[in-house]
């Protein structure tokens, strides 16, 4: 397989001392496939939110290199745990979360497979995919990822923690308590901020007073490395560097640099605090078309393969989309099993 082209992270600080790894075509290719029916997916999400069908989705379009390179580094690696957050919807489809069960989360639908209906949409436990997001709170996730590199770090396991949060999440107090801890006990988790310059409708430079989360890395004893999260290729490069530096050193902070297409929520109005011109801009800089591209030139992909992409996509959310109409709601008697 041709190699696709190495990149190395825009910008580091600490000791984190990145070599370049690559993506085959073919590896690329199958990112990208997974992206198409994520993208395909969020978009009928947001129309059937629109049509009363789904009560409320937070959308990761814009944000799927990002995810989607950073899943393939673990998978490639093979020890990992995530502990997405609610913005994390492409990462579990490829994850390996169906069409379907993800239709049927959004709706709360009976077979939702993450808490059977009783949450946000895909929150909850899905440990067959290696996935626990318990809590839509803020950061929440962050002190429950670092618990759980502790213990497998106190049991000897290799597994590394990816835990995900965006740039407002950076300004809670689990964030600075998470990241102190796992330093100081130099535990096998990647910090991974998903930074698209938005917590719901504060643009950073009203959050803090540096242009880098990553730039707090240092202060909790780790490297933190700003990445292009626009950029599928430096995402997997990096990620793949930061988890065997895990393993064997202790954490990492990835800052990924994203832009949000979408509102902050399907119940937000981002016209109220964000000019057009700078949505319509940053979607210039879309990794699925930039990614496309990329593996038309590399003769990878064809029209015709793009075509049919598409078609298998959409085909299998209209498929999804009449099934999940069709199921029945979780048996009302069922609501108080499993809560505490």
């Amino acid at each position: 397989m041709a190699k696709v082209r190495d990149r190395a992270p825009t910008e580091a600080t600490g000791d984190s001392n990145f070599e370049s790894v690559g993506l085959t075509d073919q590896e690329t290719l199958e990112c990208y496939t997974k992206m198409v029916f994520g993208r395909t997916l969020e978009e009928r999400i947001w129309t059937l939110n629109r049509q009363g069908k789904v009560p409320i989705a937070a959308s990761s379009q814009g944000h799927e290199a990002a995810q989607m390179g950073s899943l393939m580094a673990a998978q490639k690696d093979g020890d990992y745990f995530l502990f997405p957050y609610y913005r994390d919807v492409s990462l579990k489809i490829a994850a390996g979360l169906s069409v379907l069960e993800t239709m049927l989360s959004f709706m709360g639908k009976e077979g939702e497979p993450y808490s059977g209906g009783r949450q946000f949409p895909l929150q909850g436990a899905d440990l067959k995919h290696r996935i626990i997001q318990i809590s839509n709170v803020v950061s929440a996730g962050i002190t429950q990822a670092v618990g759980y590199a502790f213990a497998c770090k106190h049991l000897g396991d290799s597994t590394v923690v990816l835990c995900y949060f965006g740039d407002g999440g950076s300004s809670q107090g689990e964030c600075h308590e998470g990241m102190n801890f796992a330093g100081v006990h130099k535990l096998p988790i990647v910090f991974i901020c998903e930074n698209n310059k938005y917590a719901i409708s504060v643009p950073q430079a009203r959050q803090m007073s540096i242009q880098d989360v990553a730039d707090r890395a240092p202060s909790y004893g780790f490297p933190g490395v700003v990445v292009d999260g626009m950029d599928l290729f430096q995402v997997f490069e990096a990620t793949t560097k930061a988890i065997e530096r895990a393993r064997a050193e202790g954490p990492v902070l990835l800052e990924m640099k994203v832009e949000r297409f979408m509102p902050h929520t399907t119940d937000d109005d981002d016209r109220r605090y964000r000019p057009k011109e700078e949505v319509d801009e940053v979607r210039l800089r879309d990794p699925l078309l930039s990614l496309r591209s990329y593996l038309m030139e590399a003769g990878t992909l064809s029209e015709k393969d793009e075509e049919q992409i598409q078609k298998q996509a959409k085909d299998e959310v209209n498929k999804a989309t009449d099934e999940a109409e069709s199921a029945s709601y979780p048996d009302p008697s069922t609501v108080f099993d499993h809560v505490y």
